[in-house]
């Protein structure tokens, strides 16, 4: 795995999707992470648990990432018989990475923008760098006074940034825009049309060989 920056790429996953993957690549190519840890969750706190089971979604993230050998899917969510919140994975992730290894959480501007609702976030930014994934035209900004007075303080430009400290900076990552979600590919299979090229073809045989969202409730 290399000594650099680790990133952390969470979500249900349900299913894992080309976005998802053309997100890890440009994090791992920008930021020059040595891996992106895959970490579908369990039971998110913001959201409905999925309606298609761990196994199934944990199978899809290794079948979507396999092409890839500094990809990784990481289970630790989902052997946690609790809510997953992140403050608490990252602290699990160093007991194994060890104190001085950079981590690098990466989300989007819309979660980043609401990020002060996620639990102990002010001790999350002293644990991990984040890397704010930003669309083209994004002006997504955070909305709590308290975040935005630590995103100015702890923002970088320099990406290089990531690999000189464990944790503390905040790197707006421009990405290609890719207008693929979880949801519309579940649609779109509850309607009976293939969603193909939205999502690894190893995904979409998966998803055909055991029966997955083929009705509207079915996750």
């Amino acid at each position: 795995m290399g000594s650099g920056p680790v990133g952390l790429l969470g979500g249900t996953f349900d299913p894992i999707h080309l976005a998802h993957l053309r997100l890890a690549q440009e994090a791992l190519d920008t930021c020059a992470l040595a891996q992106v840890r895959f970490i579908p969750n369990a039971q998110p706190p913001h959201r409905s648990t999925p309606g298609v089971s761990a196994e199934h979604r944990f199978r899809m993230v290794e079948l979507a990432i396999a092409g890839e050998s500094r990809f990784l899917a990481d289970d630790r969510e989902l052997r946690r018989d609790a809510a997953s919140y992140t403050v608490d994975t990252v602290a699990d992730l160093r007991k194994d990475l060890g104190a001085d290894r950079p981590l690098c959480l990466i989300v989007g501007a819309d979660a980043f923008a609401l990020f002060d609702t996620w639990k102990r976030w002010e001790a999350l930014l002293d644990a991990v760098h984040v890397i704010v994934a930003t669309r083209p035209g994004s002006t997504t900004e955070p909305a709590g006074g308290d975040l935005r007075d630590h995103a100015a303080r702890r923002r970088t430009t320099d990406p290089a940034d990531l690999s000189r400290s464990a944790a503390g900076r905040i790197y707006r990552l421009p990405i290609t825009a890719l207008d693929i979600s979880a949801s519309a590919i579940r649609r779109e299979f509850a309607a009976g049309r293939s969603p193909r090229y939205l999502l690894p073809d190893s995904v979409l045989g998966y998803i055909d060989s055991n029966h997955l969202y083929r009705s509207p409730d079915a996750g």
